[in-house]
């Protein structure tokens, strides 16, 4: 075929940094060499990055990164099961581990690293593992069913990457971390702070700044890990993710050049010590660093696939490709806590300054470090609410100089004002979009110039954002950008499964009258649905066809609160809490709650939305205290799910001498008839029986207050992180006109907002405002109000309770227990008392603050 022998390259590792060495070397020239390449594990390239996934049912060909027919259409050679065993630079030979000696004319190291394992006495014992490859992940799942405790040493990205894994197996989780805080690396002590407290929140428990001496037989556990502060933890399964280490031993052995503590040393071309070798990832050290993450690994192996395929071309090139370092920003959801590290993130350059916006009540945080004469943004720190991530590391790549009041970046949105950032008009073609591989907004337009005009294709086309995926929304930005630009319809498809809003994907299931989230898949998707389209279709089914949540085809597709029909809290225990509508109750039913929570030892708490709250539940409780609830004739309160929560009232007309409506009977009315309406995100009411407004039902999504001649109807207010104030709809609405009206923009919210978005959100971003809800529910301009008012009756004929129903149901009762392979409960869950009733052994009081 070839009419000379070809230069002969052998790559020593098939991870993800050698896969993309390999696509970029056949992409610059095919069939120029002859390429062996040696893995030592026994499957391709796949992806590390979401390695997590597999516990969640993601399967290892999901995984790989290597399309089936690569290695046919390239010719390259791939070895599985063999690594190279010694290199004899002097002869450019290898020995492979199976005995084999190789030539080269270039090799390539893309060894990688492996995990780092304290050197302490104990670290060999049974079940203590590393996380690094899917075989690791096999040796967990394996352990995990003996075990109940698993723990995690280390705090850093990988150890809370670990901690879910633990998490998704059922295990009780602790982390151990020798730093004060977690993630010391990314982010400050504030941030470090918020983030172990939303890491506690969801039930791992966090030891930071603890030293493990050595691991030893444990007294209630497989092992006991002793600190050497004096302290201990039981616990069955370790996982030790404390960091990475270059595999740079072949290296070593063969004479090349390495760094004082480890590494393979490159130039910027990623050559060696040895022209002939070169070396790519987390085995190369270049000016005294490694780099952990995947993105400076893919621009490592871009510029060597460059640099020795134009060293096979006549010609010199003048300008050869160079590797100058890479942005170790990074953007991930830790056990779904968004995180975001940009730059100097520490305040490190002298002169920098720092802007802090911190609430501790909703779990933000965010910093920016700007220069000293706060024009340039310098690094960045988000914890919690990482939507701002995209901008921000435009403003830091690119130093574009910042407005006035930078601290608007981070702050909420003033009052009549809006969101301040960075358009991507702005960005020059250079921007780096996406860092994992290097595309540049230069290169995503001239792909949409090219024809691909869907997120789908542009990825594939890109490569941008199929990697960690952070940069995801900023490439969606600058397609819709470019597209408005060159005269296209933008659409708004809910993930890269569904090419339709969820707007239209509500229409579509209601028009095919489907009635679960396969058959929607099969009729308007593809591939197997993510975290982003199954509770969004969920809601969709629910909004629908008020089918009990529980049934068997829509278990898959729930969250953890809906699966257990209550509110995870943040020592693993749950909280329960029953309707009361309108907030009026019994004195025999106000008994039974509080012998039900004298029984089981509940924390009782009165809510602002005039319910009671009984927290601290175990998971195998619940069907027990629903069932004394139920007979009580309580019912659910749907706290734990996207639907209407609660009608706040004050007492009104028949009590108070200001009231001019019976404010109770209606909230009552209200609440009996939109209990369990599931919706895109929560509802909330409020009916006050005057204008003084006791009940503020002018910061409900929908607020009824009494006038002299009937009912004002407001909408869409809300309160919390964003206040928003209601607006109003109609006036002296008599009560069936009222219903009437709020059938209408209920079912008409339900239908037309997004996945996950508030009334106040939606109405503000609703083309024409309150004018169009007004034509569309009082004026019917659309012509669809009496369908609309069937739809919710519907929904209020098929009302069931979804506690009723599940302690009725044998098969559902199966789920509340807390270990998957025990009807144990959870033995670590400890209270103290404080003011007379329970709360968590590890929460913080006024008095420890």
């Amino acid at each position: 075929m070839f009419d000379s022998p070809r230069p002969k390259l052998v790559l020593v590792g098939h991870g993800m940094v050698g896969q993309k060495f390999l696509e970029q070397l056949h992409a610059q020239s095919p069939g120029a060499f002859e390429v062996t390449v040696l893995c030592e594990e026994p499957r391709p390239a796949y992806d590390r990055v979401h390695l997590s996934s597999y516990f969640s049912g993601t399967t290892a060909q999901q995984l790989s990164l290597t399309p089936d027919d690569f290695f046919a259409c390239s010719g390259y050679a791939l070895n599985l099961g063999e690594g190279a065993a010694s290199i004899d630079a002097c002869a450019k030979t290898l020995v492979t581990t199976k005995g084999r000696t190789l030539a080269y004319d270039t090799l390539v190291l893309a060894t990688g690293s492996y995990p780092f394992v304290p050197p302490l006495p104990g670290k060999d014992r049974a079940h203590c593992l590393v996380y690094r490859t899917i075989e690791d992940l096999e040796a967990i799942a394996a352990s995990a069913k003996v075990s109940k405790i698993g723990t995690v040493v280390g705090g850093g990205l990988l150890g809370l990457e670990a901690a879910k894994a633990l998490k998704d197996l059922g295990l009780t989780t602790h982390v151990v971390e020798f730093a004060p805080r977690l993630m010391a690396v990314q982010i400050d002590d504030l941030g470090g702070r918020l983030l172990r407290r939303k890491i506690e929140q969801l039930g791992v428990t966090v030891h930071t700044q603890k030293n493990t001496k050595e691991i030893i037989d444990g007294e209630t556990a497989h092992h006991r890990m002793v600190f050497a502060d004096g302290g201990h933890l039981e616990t069955d399964l370790i996982l030790f993710s404390a960091g990475i280490r270059p595999r740079d031993e072949l290296a070593k052995s063969s004479g090349l050049a390495m760094g004082e503590r480890g590494g393979i040393c490159i130039d910027n071309h990623c050559r060696t010590s040895d022209a002939s070798i070169y070396a790519i990832g987390e085995c190369a050290l270049w000016e005294k660093k490694i780099y952990g993450l995947v993105a400076p690994g893919y621009q490592m192996a871009e510029v060597a696939a460059k640099q020795i395929a134009q060293s096979s071309t006549p010609s010199p090139v003048p300008h050869p490709p160079v590797f100058t370092g890479a942005d170790m920003s990074t953007k991930l959801k830790l056990m779904g806590v968004d995180v975001a590290s940009i730059g100097d993130a520490h305040a490190a350059t002298p002169g920098s300054l720092n802007y802090v916006y911190s609430d501790e009540v909703a779990g933000i945080y965010k910093k920016l470090v700007v220069s000293a004469d706060s024009k340039i943004l310098l690094g960045a720190v988000l914890v919690g609410e990482a939507e701002d991530y995209g901008n921000l590391l435009q403003f830091a790549l690119n130093a574009i100089p910042l407005a006035a009041n930078p601290e608007d970046l981070i702050l909420p949105v003033r009052e009549g004002g809006a969101k301040k950032g960075l358009g991507v008009d702005l960005l020059p073609a250079s921007a780096t979009i996406c860092s994992c591989n290097n595309v540049s907004k230069g290169a995503l337009c001239a792909a949409i110039d090219a024809g691909n005009t869907s997120i789908g294709a542009l990825k594939k086309c890109t490569k941008a954002g199929t990697t960690c995926g952070g940069c995801s929304p900023l490439v969606k930005q600058v397609l819709d950008a470019e597209l408005k630009a060159r005269g296209f319809t933008v659409e708004n498809h809910l993930c890269e499964h569904f090419a339709h809003s969820r707007q239209g994907l509500f229409h579509l299931i209601k028009m095919g009258s489907i009635k679960s989230f396969d058959a929607a898949l099969i009729a308007h998707g593809k591939g197997r649905g993510c975290d982003i389209c199954k509770p969004a279709v969920a809601s969709i089914l629910a909004s629908l066809w008020n089918e009990h949540i529980l049934m068997p085809k829509h278990q898959a597709i729930q969250d953890t609160n809906d699966y257990y029909l209550a509110n995870l809290q943040k020592d693993g225990t749950y909280s329960v809490v029953p309707r009361i509508p309108g907030g009026e109750i019994t004195p025999e039913k106000l008994i039974v709650i509080g012998e039900v929570g004298k029984k089981y030892g509940l924390y009782t708490k009165i809510t602002g939305g005039q319910r009671i709250d009984l927290f601290g539940a175990r998971v195998e409780q619940l069907p027990l205290i629903w069932k004394e609830l139920v007979d009580a004739g309580f019912e659910s309160g749907h706290a734990y799910g996207k639907s209407l929560r609660t009608v706040k009232s004050c007492v009104g007309s028949n009590w108070c001498r200001f009231g001019v409506q019976d404010s109770v009977g209606m909230a009552i009315l209200l609440e009996h008839r939109y209990r369990g309406l599931r919706s895109p995100h929560k509802i909330k009411f409020g009916v006050s029986g005057c204008t003084r407004e006791c009940a503020e039902a002018q910061s409900k999504d929908v607020g009824v207050i009494a006038t002299e001649k009937g009912w004002n109807l407001f909408v869409s207010g809300n309160g919390g992180m964003k206040p928003r104030h209601a607006t109003l709809l109609a006036m002296d609405l008599d009560d069936a006109t009222m219903i009437q009206f709020i059938d209408r923009y209920l079912m008409f919210y339900v239908r037309t907002a997004d996945r996950l978005q508030r009334t106040s959100t939606w109405l503000d971003n609703l083309e024409g405002g309150i004018d169009y809800v007004k034509q569309v529910v009082c004026e019917d301009s659309l012509g669809i109000a009496a369908e609309l008012e069937a739809e919710m009756q519907g929904l209020v004929d098929t009302y069931e309770c979804e506690w009723k129903k599940a302690i009725n149901d044998e098969e559902t009762l199966k789920r509340f227990k807390h270990f998957v392979n025990s009807p144990e409960p959870d033995s670590n869950i400890q209270f103290v008392d404080e003011r007379g009733q329970i709360k968590p052994r590890n929460a913080l009081t006024k008095e420890t603050v």
